[in-house]
């Protein structure tokens, strides 16, 4: 299952440095996660200072 980033993202990065993938991007509204590349290794979610950050 692929981690996704919900509306409660702040958009403060700290999921995109902490990912070993380099898959988490900017989008219109918040950060996102390219789910078909995702290894859901956890890191980007236990990174969220915030909680935004699930799997699927």
């Amino acid at each position: 299952m692929a981690y996704v980033i919900s509306d409660e993202c702040i958009s403060c990065g700290t999921c995109a440095d902490a990912c070993p993938m380099g898959i988490i991007s900017q989008g219109d509204d918040h950060y996102q996660i390219d789910a078909s590349q995702c290894v859901d290794c956890g890191t980007c979610a236990e990174a969220c200072p915030v909680g935004a950050i699930s799997q699927q």
